[in-house]
């Protein structure tokens, strides 16, 4: 799996998620723990529906 997520977006997933992931947990919201997904792709880096579209928000090294 090559990373297709660029680290400024990793970084807003990661947020976003845990924030879904600790109100479902605390406010008793159950649909939150759809946060779990945006969390899991922010800290692995890669994105599935990404690979599939061919989208890749990394900066490119030369």
């Amino acid at each position: 799996m090559t990373k297709n997520v660029g680290s400024i977006e990793r970084l807003l997933r990661i947020l976003i998620g845990a924030a879904l992931v600790a109100w479902a947990y605390f406010g008793n919201v159950p649909w939150a723990y759809l946060g779990v997904v945006p969390l899991l792709t922010g800290l692995v880096g890669w994105c599935p529906p990404y690979a599939i579209f061919g989208i890749n928000t990394c900066k490119m090294k030369k």
